[in-house]
């Protein structure tokens, strides 16, 4: 245990002063990409917005109801069975069949090999729920079906959600999700919390559909705004061209009419599509519906097959922007409601920083005094490996930016108290193996090879609970474990070869002297 190697001892020399550099990189600036990292801080150090979305599946529900009605008419069609009375009322479709039929629609329904409507083996259960009364049928999604259409609509909303945070800039955002129907958004440092409050509660359905001049259309129409509200316009409910066939949009000056609009670039289906009914439509106007409300409505002067376009609306270079991040990163599922909003400033934050940095300097003045009184030079030299340790620490964060939380520096103050444990438990054995062994070298020898078990079965154990608060925490939790996890492996380098190194030096010298600790 005492014995170290040239190539060794320079290993550990080179790794000290490696994350030594690379934590100083907080502190000072320098040119070398790989050492000019930083740690981020986390939302209750450089303060932040915290929101808490709340997923409005209901419009979900009926949109999904409204194309299961198609699929259902047309499935049937094909058996040659005629629905009648087809409404949608209530999250609910109902229908009639012809008496001779209604004994097919309910096998079609409850089979377990339904292709109209799939069973869930795990949970017993048919996508959709069949009633019947009187002459009608009633259609509805299980309990189950619900489940699994809420589970996909978060999944769907969280990707789109950090897509469009992404799309911001924020530095190191935090999303998860809450519940079944709920996600949480925590950006550090935002500037403009405004900004991704809109960003994020805007579904951004965006459609292309023909203006009904005379106001009826066989696919039925109905009265929408501008989103001025100065005006209003009769459209079709025909859907020509959806925001999913959107490959990019980007906010472009217009040099003809020097004002700012989107440009957008349509897939091949879309670019095809758009191509027809350009090319059908000339003369009339073609309605961009964004959430309900119209954008602009041009009238198409001629055939445009060459995929792309351009969207116009008196937009502000800021609001161009925006609307192309939205149509970039896709349409919600569903509506986004805000329930929850925090917002934590830049001062709130700095009060953070200081009381734990106050917390780490005395939490770690004391324990190096103690140490230092109750061990003399080996507490010397276990205070400056706990300095070095706190270097390896803070550098390997530093290495991969991670976001440092105030429970984070919780788990540094932790660290400390775990490398001078294992300090003390080793030099407390060395004690016991002087009074049976003369030999300085053997004794210490003794005590670090007989202590090795106990303090790894110590830090072993710490690191597992680490790692459970890792993949079952969240956000601040995440941060306490983080430097926890780290916080563990600088120790045990810290303890086994930064002090041990040191230590031998120490008694190889004084081999021969009583008492030496």
């Amino acid at each position: 245990m005492l014995y170290f190697s040239k190539l060794k001892i320079i290993s550990i020399l080179l790794i000290s002063i490696f994350f030594t550099l690379i934590a100083s990189s907080n502190l000072i600036k320098f040119e070398n990409s790989l050492l000019n990292k930083k740690i981020n801080l986390g939302l209750d150090l450089q303060g932040g917005s915290y929101l808490l979305l709340e997923i409005d599946n209901k419009p979900l529900i009926e949109q999904k109801l409204q194309n299961f009605s198609l699929t259902l008419r047309n499935y049937f069609k094909e058996k040659n069975i005629r629905i009648k009375k087809l409404q949608l009322t209530n999250q609910q479709i109902s229908f009639s069949v012809d008496a001779e039929y209604a004994e097919q629609i309910l096998d079609e329904f409850t089979s377990e090999e339904s292709t109209i409507n799939p069973y869930y083996p795990r949970f017993k259960s048919n996508q959709f729920n069949i009633d019947q009364k009187n002459d009608l049928f009633y259609l509805s999604y299980s309990r189950q079906g619900l489940v699994e259409l809420k589970t996909s609509s978060q999944d769907q909303a969280l990707e789109i959600v950090r897509r469009r945070v992404d799309e911001v800039g924020t530095n190191e955002p935090n999303i998860l999700k809450r519940g079944n129907d709920r996600i949480l958004v925590e950006l550090p440092g935002l500037d403009d919390p405004m900004r991704i409050k809109n960003l994020l509660g805007k579904t951004a359905n965006l459609t292309f559909r023909f203006v009904s001049a005379s106001g009826t259309d066989s696919f039925g129409s109905e009265k929408l705004i501008f989103e001025n509200e100065d005006e209003e316009a009769i459209v079709s409910k025909r859907i020509i061209l959806s925001g999913d066939n959107l490959l990019d949009a980007q906010p472009r000056m217009d040099n003809q009419t020097n004002e700012t609009v989107v440009t957008f670039t349509l897939d091949r289906v879309g670019a095809k599509r758009f191509g027809k009914a350009t090319a059908t439509g000339i003369g009339r106007q073609l309605a961009i519906v964004l959430d309900g409300k119209i954008i602009s409505a041009p009238v198409i002067r001629d055939t445009i097959a060459s995929g792309s376009g351009q969207i116009s609306g008196g937009f502000t270079f800021q609001s161009a922007t925006d609307l192309a991040l939205l149509l970039r990163s896709g349409a919600l599922p569903a509506p986004l409601n805000i329930i929850e909003e925090r917002t934590v400033g830049p001062d709130l934050g700095q009060d953070s920083i200081n009381a734990g940095a106050i917390a780490l300097v005395i939490g770690f003045l004391l324990v190096i005094l103690y140490i230092f009184f109750k061990y003399k030079i080996f507490g010397l030299i276990t205070n400056t490996a706990l300095i070095i340790n706190l270097f390896l620490l803070m550098g390997i964060l530093t290495l991969f930016e991670a976001t440092l939380t105030l429970p984070g520096i919780a788990g540094i103050i932790l660290t400390v108290g775990m490398a001078v444990d294992a300090n003390v438990l080793i030099f407390e054995r060395i004690k016991e193996e002087l009074r049976n062994e003369k030999n300085n070298l053997i004794a210490f020898d003794s005590g670090y090879t007989k202590s090795k078990t106990a303090i790894l079965d110590a830090n072993i154990t710490t690191l597992l609970a680490a790692a459970i608060l890792f993949f079952l925490g969240s956000g601040p939790i995440k941060g306490f474990s983080i430097t926890l996890g780290v916080g563990i492996f600088t120790t045990l380098f810290s303890v086994y070869f930064i002090a041990r190194l040191l230590t031998v030096l120490y008694v190889s010298k004084n081999k021969e002297k009583k008492g030496i600790i």
